[in-house]
């Protein structure tokens, strides 16, 4: 009898500690612009990357500008279609891309406000790119079928004009007069202070090389670490004052931006329960992280921008990660943010990019050698 009684008693334990709801802190909070959403389009990594700039702003200078993410896909959207035509047609020519793409377009063309080039014409309020993809993937596609029967050049940047606007060569902001190169130095924002990382094991650690991922048609470089690295480098960078721009996997039941939360529950767990109640979650180890990436469970979906770091009632650790698709979240408290477990971080991460200053003293000594 007693030791039925004592079981009842732990079992009734148990059930209280799976059924706890979530009760977070905040650790770290640092200042971001407001949440927008990309609408309908593929723009999540200009959308990421912009804010994850605004942020560099505020921290370089204090002050909150609300950057054109429209300017920058402009621009991408004109390397990507000489990419595809110089391959012929033998390339991914899509809405999406990565964070060094932004870092590219302002190295060469700057940055501009939103109020400058929303990308927004005649009283649209929303983007939607399906139309404008679409209308620029034919008319590249018909030039390489019938080679030198029209400028494929001029009829991109027609396109654009039509789409989003025509490029901006000078503009006035608070009085004074600049050139997007020229705003980008007024703000001190620099892109060669800027890095790309991740984690893989196909690759030697503490090297740099091109990741094959769809959306990354231009080649860009990623200097790889250990997985728990990684994870101490964002860790550091947030004690630091630095945010980080995320490439991550969001194609997981358990990333829910109805719940403002990613976690990666144990096997056998309600996800539904798991996203209202603690759960415990897997241990990812960088075995396990890059058998998801080869096996295709762990894919370049989403990007998206870390500004700050919790800790549930627990001590787990989660990241807060500003999304871009609104404020729609069924914890109105959250405002459009994720909160992401450091376990989802681990396996689900593509790439960072931050920073060089954010840095740990480790791996800024290894990039001097290299």
């Amino acid at each position: 009898m007693k030791n039925n009684f004592l079981a009842s008693v732990l079992i009734f334990f148990t059930l209280l500690t799976y059924s706890q709801s979530y009760d977070f802190k905040t650790i770290i909070d640092l200042e971001a612009t407001n949440v927008i959403s990309q609408g309908n389009t593929g723009t999540c990594w200009s959308f990421s990357t912009s804010s994850f700039l605004e942020s560099e702003i505020i921290r370089l200078t204090g002050q909150k500008i609300d950057l054109s993410e429209m300017y920058n896909v402009r621009h991408t959207y004109l390397n990507k279609s000489w990419n595809y035509v110089m391959r012929q047609g033998k390339a991914q020519f899509s809405q999406g891309g990565l964070a060094h793409d932004v870092i590219n377009s302002i190295s060469e063309h700057g940055f501009v406000p939103n109020s400058v080039y929303s990308g927004l014409l005649n009283g649209n309020e929303k983007h939607n790119h399906s139309k404008l993809e679409d209308t620029l993937k034919k008319t590249l596609d018909l030039y390489i079928k019938e080679p030198k029967t029209f400028d494929w050049k001029k009829r991109t940047h027609d396109i654009l004009d039509t789409f989003l606007g025509e490029n901006v060569e000078s503009f006035d902001y608070e009085g004074t007069q600049y050139t997007p190169l020229s705003f980008m130095k007024k703000v001190k924002i620099d892109p060669k202070n800027y890095i790309t990382l991740t984690s893989f094991s196909h690759k030697p650690n503490y090297i740099n090389f091109i990741l094959n991922i769809p959306d990354n048609f231009s080649n860009g470089t990623f200097f790889n670490v250990p997985i728990d690295e990684l994870t101490n480098i964002v860790n550091n960078a947030l004690e630091k004052g630095f945010t980080i721009e995320l490439d991550c996997d969001v194609s997981e039941k358990t990333f829910s931006a109805k719940h403002g939360l990613a976690i990666i529950p144990v096997d056998g767990v309600n996800i539904e329960n798991a996203l209202v109640n603690l759960s415990k979650e897997k241990e990812v180890t960088q075995e396990f992280r890059q058998q998801e990436f080869e096996n295709y469970n762990t894919t370049d979906d989403h990007l998206m921008h870390i500004t700050g770091l919790l800790k549930d009632q627990n001590g787990t650790t989660y990241y807060k990660v500003k999304n871009s698709w609104g404020k729609n979240s069924k914890r109105v408290n959250y405002g459009g943010y994720i909160y992401m477990s450091e376990a989802y971080f681990k396996l689900k991460t593509i790439s960072i990019t931050l920073h060089k200053n954010a840095l740990t003293k480790k791996i800024l000594k290894i990039l001097r050698k290299a």
